[in-house]
């Protein structure tokens, strides 16, 4: 019966609005040129050579790969083909399929496919199966799904990483309308395993695997209060049957799910939860300020979603303007999260992060952004030994209090010294900055460390010549509780374009050195070359040559070294 269901739905998809959907976009039947044939295929030799050292690969490596994609009416059918003489592989993508045919204002999806309803209900979710969205005029969007979401894996030891899973089938709407003021949508998501999918007898007890059963409700909102005041809301209430194989208790539930009839059976296994955000925003001129607020309650779960978070509370403010006619760009925010909100967990953590960022564009040569970041997390283990002993509420206070800060700057200064049509000057640098530290109460538990790296480069252009240089530097450091490191070294690079940019060429030098608590490490010495062939834009020709010495001074024997990579390589594209 469900099968027939499967294909009934299939059907209908493909017959929908009267018209034969065997193509992606139904207006284009008959049209001309809708089949598109388009790919590439390409061709790398690398040849590799080590002096003073061991060779740590191949001295000949060769890789050929293609890929061609079949284009109808939209729906593409791509394969790809990589050989090497390390390895080949083949790709088609029949194992996963869809189709998303469209006619007007009806669009429908079929085979794997995922969408979205709202975070809290269906939330990209794969599933094989059916999907359609009707957009009727300007007011109404309904949106409807039906699939399988899991497979059915029976449970095999023998199989490495083998999870077993029941089949899982879901299906829901959404629909949305929209208002003078806003857009109102409600959601519906029910989803159910098939208890006879699997042998269940042969599952370990230990896996705690069991057939489940979801049913989520949601309400949204976006709404205009008044000029520049919007308002937005969404709730979602979720109900979960742990294992359907239990009896009902008969017992109805003291919640919106009492109103849901047949489409959600309740028993011992089953619990409901919440899901809740808010937010208000105002603009105003060249200003804004918004306050968000979330609730998820602990344990709260949708089959529509891979992965969510729960047990949280979360208050975010965000504020941002210009000032001197827009020259000026300032914007601040701070959130405070935390978990344990019924007070059930062991340890609870609390959150807060803070931001404050400027942009100044105050003249046409000159631009320069400034961003500061504030992380400080708080953790409380709750020990029950502490809970029985102590003698009055203010025992055994913040001894198992900890505390974690982490501190972030960054500045960013670009100056242009000349730009015209014959040259090019421009000066660039880049400072950010890193404080970590720990906390136990009030005391410091280490010494925390610092991390700072530095960026600088000039850019010289000429325009008519097609040529253009680089010098640039960099520096970092890192200090922590009893080591030291630092890197720095300059880069110089060269790149100029021959033949109405046909071929374009390259070359760069750059050393760096490495030192621990002042003490010369490493030193590494590289040369780049590289050269580029365009020809009618399909045939693409690359050569380049890539020399790299080390240089240990800590090691006795093999810390002086040279390697040597060439690639030559050939694309050619098709359309």
């Amino acid at each position: 019966m469900k099968r027939r269901i499967i294909n009934i739905t299939i059907v209908f998809l493909f017959i929908l609005g009267g018209k034969i959907v065997n193509a992606q976009d139904m207006e284009a039947i008959g049209q001309k040129d809708q089949l598109k044939v388009t790919g590439g295929i390409s061709t790398n030799q690398v040849y590799y050579d080590a002096f003073g050292s061991d060779q740590r690969r191949d001295p000949y490596s060769y890789f050929l790969s293609g890929n061609v994609n079949f284009s109808l009416y939209g729906w593409n059918v791509p394969f790809s083909y990589t050989y090497s003489n390390q390895n080949s592989s083949f790709q088609q993508p029949f194992n996963q399929y869809s189709l998303h045919p469209y006619y007007k204002w009806i669009r429908a999806h079929i085979g794997y496919i995922s969408m979205t309803f709202s975070p809290y209900t269906l939330s990209g979710h794969l599933f094989y199966g059916g999907g359609v969205e009707l957009t009727p005029g300007d007011k109404f969007k309904i949106e409807m799904m039906y699939g399988r979401l899991n497979k059915a894996v029976d449970f095999d030891s023998i199989v490495t990483n083998n999870i077993p899973s029941y089949k899982r089938t879901g299906y829901g709407l959404k629909v949305g309308y929209k208002l003078k003021t806003g857009l109102v949508e409600t959601m519906f998501f029910r989803s159910k395993d098939e208890t006879g999918s699997i042998d269940s007898s042969i599952i370990p007890s230990d896996l705690s695997l069991t057939p489940e059963e979801n049913l989520v409700l949601s309400l949204k909102t976006n709404q205009k209060i008044i000029n520049g005041l919007n308002f937005s809301f969404e709730y979602s209430a979720s109900a979960l049957t742990r294992d359907v194989r239990l009896k009902d208790t008969g017992e109805q539930p003291d919640n919106i799910f009492n109103y849901v009839g047949p489409f959600f059976n309740a028993n011992s296994s089953s619990a409901y939860y919440n899901a809740f955000n808010a937010g208000l925003q105002y603009s105003f001129d060249v200003s804004s300020l918004s306050l968000r607020y979330e609730r998820i309650d602990p344990e709260y779960q949708t089959h529509g979603a891979y992965y969510f978070t729960n047990d949280l509370e979360n208050i975010t403010l965000n504020a941002s303007t210009s000032l001197l006619k827009q020259k000026v760009n300032l914007g601040a925010n701070v959130g405070i999260q935390r978990d344990d909100i019924d007070n059930q967990k062991m340890s609870s953590m609390q959150r807060v992060v803070s931001s404050f960022n400027v942009g100044v564009n105050a003249w046409e040569k000159l631009n320069m952004s400034f961003s500061y970041s504030n992380f400080q997390s708080y953790t409380n283990i709750k020990s029950q030994y502490d809970r029985l002993t102590e003698l009055t509420p203010y025992d055994n206070l913040d001894t198992l209090d900890f505390t974690q800060i982490s501190q972030n700057a960054n500045a960013n200064i670009g100056y242009n010294i000349k730009n015209n049509e014959n040259v090019r000057q421009q000066i660039n640098m880049n400072v950010s900055y890193q404080k970590a530290a720990d906390k136990q109460g009030d005391n410091n538990t280490n010494a925390g460390s610092d991390f700072i790296n530095i960026n600088t480069a000039y850019s010289h252009s000429l325009v008519p010549l097609n040529l253009s240089l680089t010098l640039a530097a960099n520096y970092n450091r890192s200090n922590t509780q009893s080591l030291v490191t630092e890197m720095f070294g300059p880069t110089l690079s060269v790149n100029k374009s021959f033949f109405d940019k046909l071929l374009r060429s390259g070359i760069s030098a750059s050393m760096n050195n490495a030192y621990s608590n002042s003490d010369l490490t490493s030193r590494v010495i590289s040369v780049r070359l590289n050269n580029t062939l365009k020809y009618k834009k399909q045939h693409n020709i690359n050569l380049s040559i890539v020399c790299v010495n080390r240089h240990n001074p800590l090691v006795e024997t093999g810390g002086n070294y040279t390697e040597l990579t060439a690639t030559l390589g050939y694309n050619y594209n098709f359309r």
